[in-house]
């Protein structure tokens, strides 16, 4: 097993700097993290975070938390279930307004923020799959933080049809802005 170095095959070092070669809304921090060792002769993973303004009091719990992480796996020989030679595996994990976790569509509408995100970046690819879930989580006793909490899970997967994955992050950041309830780039929120 190897991971991104230098006797990696040249299309699977052009396809990492292409994720890194992005340009995302100013909310959404990139960097690299540590990929999955066991899973393709060559893997990459960057995380992907929303950065929210820190407040003036740190408040017990964070309530906003929106964090994802896309995860490259590179197999030359080219994998037959992937029918490809590059496969995204994505996750995504976001805290939730209460009023939109009880949305019993909210699992499909997260779907839709998917294919939406990945058409719009004018990403290829194809044998796309995954699942949405959304909780509500109830503390009871003596356990700090909120008495409920809602959180959503995207986790996804679909094979690149180019080395170009600039749009995949790209997409990928749009799913996650609007799971964060980041509003429309250029659109400023009033209030608190």
């Amino acid at each position: 097993m190897v991971t991104e170095n230098d006797s990696a095959p040249q299309a699977f070092r052009d396809a990492v700097a292409s994720m890194h070669d992005v340009r995302l809304r100013p909310e959404i921090s990139l960097g690299e993290i540590r990929p999955p060792r066991r899973l393709a002769p060559f893997s990459h993973a960057v995380g992907l975070e929303v950065v929210r303004p820190e407040p003036e009091v740190i408040p017990e719990t964070s309530g906003d938390d929106a964090f994802g992480r896309l995860i490259l796996l590179h197999d030359p020989r080219t994998e037959e279930t992937w029918e490809g030679t590059m496969r995204l595996v994505a996750y995504i994990q976001a805290d939730m307004d209460p009023d939109v976790a009880g949305d019993p569509l909210l699992p499909q509408v997260a779907w839709q923020w998917l294919l939406e995100g990945l058409a719009e970046a004018g990403a290829g690819y194809s044998n796309l799959g995954g699942t949405v879930t959304s909780t509500n989580s109830v503390r009871h006793g003596d356990i700090s933080g909120p008495p409920q909490a809602f959180q959503l899970e995207l986790r996804s997967s679909w094979t690149a049809v180019e080395e170009d994955l600039g749009p995949h992050v790209e997409a990928f950041a749009h799913v996650l802005a609007h799971v964060a309830g980041l509003p429309p780039e250029g659109v400023t929120r009033l209030g608190g």
